[in-house]
């Protein structure tokens, strides 16, 4: 395979430096804002885009993200919409890879086949596909990798090295490694723990690892891109988002503005850790 996400890390590691990979709910809070920020976001300096699909029963997402989930579906977001998001973004950016983020039961109830044939026409990626263990893959991790798409595993600090190698097993374009136990943006990591696992994965697997959970500032994304392949932000720019909102939900004026401007003071943090090209 010779996909974005994986071209734009090989980018990347020549350059030094680690990836910005941004979060944020597809339709939130309405299908036209939430288009208008992924077109913004590589400019403000995300390298990898990851497009949250809404759903009902979000059990791994803290309350920032379940809530954003919420206004979308409230909005009318569905896959159909999702999926129509991602081949509009394409007509403006063919290099920025996009992974649409989520639970199993959208897609199963969209059926597999239709779904990785609709998902790689509009120019998705790859798939995180938060409650598919490994066990479960000839349902969708293998026939995902067979359309060529990436389909990314999550590791998290309780996979020890016996689990590890499942995990990891048919993980492609990046590993997400979850740097807290429990739900996404309740906790912040701590990057020598961080660093210490992220050292631990790559004696199983020469993929790049990427970090998520807890990450909200210019200086946390900072302090993890010293030890990992990519830093990934999803509940401080849903939050960033939020605080834009009028009473009835909607967005204002400055919605989009609030969260590019978050990007790219997170790039910034992330950028400003330089290491030895790779050559």
């Amino acid at each position: 395979m010779n996909t974005r996400i994986e071209r734009r890390f090989a980018a990347l590691k020549q350059e030094g430096r680690a990836a910005l990979v941004t979060f944020t709910m597809a339709g939130d809070p309405d299908y036209e804002t939430s288009l208008a920020i992924a077109r913004a976001l590589p400019k403000a300096g995300a390298d990898v885009i990851e497009l949250g699909m809404p759903f009902t029963d979000p059990m791994a997402d803290g309350p920032a993200i379940q809530a954003a989930g919420l206004r979308a579906l409230k909005a009318g977001q569905r896959m159909t919409k999702t999926l129509a998001l991602v081949r509009e973004f394409r007509k403006g950016d063919d290099e920025t890879p996009i992974v649409l983020m989520g639970y199993y039961n959208p897609i199963y109830i969209y059926g597999n086949d239709r779904f990785l044939s609709d998902a790689k026409a509009a120019g998705v990626d790859g798939l995180i596909i938060v409650d598919l263990p490994p066990e479960e893959d000839d349902e969708l991790c293998l026939p995902t990798l067979k359309a060529g798409l990436n389909f990314i595993r999550l590791a998290t600090p309780t996979t020890d090295d016996k689990r590890l190698p499942t995990v990891l097993k048919n993980t492609s374009g990046f590993v997400y490694y979850v740097s807290v136990t429990g739900v996404t943006g309740t906790a912040a990591p701590d990057p020598g723990k961080v660093a210490t696992a992220v050292t631990r994965i790559k004696r199983h697997t020469k993929l790049p690892v990427a970090v998520g959970f807890g990450v909200r500032s210019a200086e946390q994304a900072h302090a993890i891109a010293e030890g990992a392949d990519g830093v990934v932000v999803g509940s401080a720019l849903v939050d960033a988002l939020r605080q834009t909102l009028d009473k009835n939900g909607n967005a204002g004026a400055g919605t989009v503005k609030a969260v590019t401007e978050l990007v790219s003071a997170l790039a910034q943090g992330v950028r400003s850790v330089r290491r030895v090209a790779a050559v």
